[in-house]
C-alpha cells in the first residue's frame, strides 16, 4: 500500500484527532504537526512520535510532505490553505471550507490551477448511519421522500470564538441533506438569535429549506441545550427513517418498526482514509471543494434570511 506523507496544521480539539487518526492509518505517514501554542505542538508531536512546529510554514517547506489537514480557526482557513496550495500540497480543510464565499471560490480555483486535491471535512457523510440511510432511500424503503427534520443541539463550546452556531453546526445538516436527497436548496427561511452573554454570534437557529426536487427540510441547532443531541428523521410517503448520529443507529417506522443493524465505524478515520486514497489514486476527494462552497452558500443564505426576516432564493450552484 502506498503511504501518503501528511502534516496537521492546528492541533486543537479537531486537529488533535486528525493527528491521532493519521498515526494509526495504514496509508498515512504522520510527518509533522504545528500549532501556534508551542506546548500543544510539543505535546502532540511527542505523543505521536513526529516533528512539531509553531510556524506551519515549516511543514509546508518540507519536500517530503504530500498533503496537510488544515484544522485552524475558520477565519484563518483562507491564508493557510492558499499557502499550502502554493507549496503544492494536497489539502483537507475542516468545515466550513472558508469564512466567506469569495475566499472559498478562490481556494477551489487555486487548487485546480496548481493541480492539487482540495477536500472539505464534512465528517458526518462518513457516519455509517448516514450511509445506511442513503441506501434505504435509494432502495425506496419509505417511498418518495416528503420532508426531513434535524436537531443538532448541545452546550456552548467555549473554544469556538470566530463563528456562530449556523456555520459551526447547521452546515453539517446542510451537507447531509444535500448528500441524501441529491438536490440543492432552492429557497431558505431562517430565524436566529443570541441568548448567551459569552457568545458574540448567534447561538440558536431554526431553518426551513425547500429543495429543488420539492423536499422540505427543517433544522434546529443551538448551543443552549444542556445535553448533546444529533438526530435526523426522514419522512417518506410510506414510512420514516430515523437516525442518531451519536450512537450510529438507524430505525425504520412503517407498517412495522425495524432497527437496522449498522456496523459502527469512526467517521473521521473513514474520512481521512478516503482523502488519502484520493491523493494516492489521483481521484477527486469524496467531498470536494465545490461541496464545501455549496454548504457555505446555503448557510450564508440562511443568515441573510434571518437578518432580513424574509425567505432567500438560491438560484446559482
Amino acid at each position: 500500500m502506498n503511504k501518503v506523507n501528511v502534516g496537521v496544521i492546528g492541533v486543537g480539539a479537531m486537529g488533535y484527532n486528525h493527528a491521532r487518526v493519521y498515526s494509526k492509518l495504514e496509508n498515512a505517514n504522520l510527518i509533522a504537526v504545528s500549532d501556534l501554542m508551542r506546548e500543544k505542538s510539543d505535546e502532540v508531536s511527542k505523543k505521536y512520535n513526529t516533528q512539531g512546529f509553531v510556524d506551519y510554514n515549516d511543514i509546508l517547506k518540507m519536500p517530503e510532505i504530500d498533503a496537510v489537514s488544515v484544522c485552524v480557526p475558520t477565519t484563518h482557513h483562507f491564508n493557510v490553505v492558499m499557502d499550502a496550495i502554493e507549496h503544492g500540497k494536497h489539502v483537507l480543510v475542516e468545515k466550513p471550507i472558508a469564512f466567506t464565499l469569495r475566499e472559498a471560490k478562490t481556494m477551489v480555483k487555486a487548487a485546480k490551477e496548481e493541480g492539487v486535491k482540495l477536500g472539505t471535512g464534512h465528517v458526518e457523510r462518513f457516519n455509517p448511519a448516514v450511509e445506511e440511510a442513503k441506501k434505504l432511500i435509494k432502495n425506496d424503503v419509505i417511498g418518495e421522500v416528503v420532508s426531513c427534520s434535524a436537531k443538532r443541539v448541545g452546550p456552548f463550546p467555549p473554544r469556538i470564538k470566530d463563528v456562530g452556531v449556523t456555520i459551526d453546526l447547521a452546515i453539517h445538516e446542510v451537507d447531509i441533506m444535500f448528500h441524501l436527497f441529491e438536490s440543492p436548496v432552492s429557497a431558505i427561511y431562517a430565524n436566529m438569535g443570541s441568548r448567551l452573554k459569552n457568545c458574540k454570534y448567534e447561538d440558536h437557529a431554526e431553518i426551513m429549506s425547500k429543495f429543488k426536487n420539492g423536499i422540505i427540510g427543517m433544522l434546529e441547532v443551538n448551543w443552549l441545550t444542556p445535553y448533546k443531541k444529533r438526530k435526523l428523521e426522514i419522512t417518506g410517503a410510506e414510512g420514516i427513517i430515523s437516525i442518531d448520529y451519536i450512537d450510529q443507529s438507524v430505525d425504520i417506522y412503517g407498517k412495522s418498526t425495524q432497527n437496522v443493524n449498522v456496523p459502527h465505524k469512526e467517521p473521521l478515520k473513514e474520512e481521512l482514509g478516503s482523502f488519502l486514497s484520493a491523493v494516492s489514486n489521483d481521484e477527486e476527494p469524496k467531498i470536494t471543494g465545490e461541496d464545501g462552497i455549496y454548504a457555505l452558500k446555503v448557510v450564508t443564505a440562511a443568515m441573510q434570511s434571518a437578518k432580513s426576516n424574509l425567505p432567500v432564493e438560491i438560484n446559482d450552484y
